[in-house]
């Protein structure tokens, strides 16, 4: 049976993340709130293997991607009422206190603030250290690849994202737990994370 990917989100991050499964020729489904009319533009430009769905619909894949804001994450969860098995990519990024709102991260990270709201998930952090429009776009160099790092306190599913990254045409470096080696990707105690904004590449 062949794995199901999706996109939550149509912005600039769930639209860079098309597009880069378009590139690698992997079928993913990408859905927002508006519903699928709402992503006529961005399925006609990027082809075939970009397939326009309803929330409801994407929300059955195995391996679905975040690329929704910080704080539209639990009403994204409260859409589906059983996330047992499923593998969540988390690419939000939570940079500034005014970002956080009224959420209170209890000394968490964002990325734990947003597995509590998925219970059962096996949410790995990844593709959230660079902004967007540098995502894939280092000129392509023999025998090196753009770096992207990947933490999960679920080592099975950091597996499987980091061999995702490498279909994708990226270099996955596994950093470990959330709250270890991902700390990196965060920003703890409104300290940015020191792999935030690294464009780093690795050599094969």
């Amino acid at each position: 049976m062949n794995t199901q990917y999706s996109i939550l989100g149509s912005g600039p991050v769930g639209r860079t993340l098309a597009g880069l499964f378009a590139r690698a020729g992997i079928d993913v489904q990408i859905a927002n709130s508006r519903g699928p009319e709402s992503l006529a533009a961005i399925t006609a430009e990027l082809g075939r293997h970009v397939v326009p769905a309803t929330l409801e619909h994407a929300l059955e894949a195995d391996i679905m991607f975040l690329a929704v804001g910080f704080m539209q994450v639990e009403s994204v969860a409260m859409k589906l009422p059983d996330w047992t098995g499923k593998i969540v990519v988390d690419v939000t990024n939570a940079l500034q206190p005014a970002e956080v709102g009224e959420t209170k991260l209890r000394g968490l990270l964002s990325s734990e603030i947003n597995a509590g709201f998925m219970p059962g998930a096996k949410l790995v952090k990844a593709f959230n250290h660079l902004p967007v429009h540098r995502l894939g776009t280092n000129p392509p160099a023999s025998g090196q690849r753009q770096v992207v790092f990947v933490s999960s306190n679920d080592a099975d599913a950091s597996t499987t994202i980091a061999a995702l990254v490498a279909r994708l045409g990226f270099a996955s470096v596994e950093l470990g737990r959330l709250d270890q080696g991902g700390a990196a990707l965060h920003v703890p105690d409104g300290k940015q994370g020191g792999l935030l904004f690294q464009n780093l590449v690795k050599l094969d």
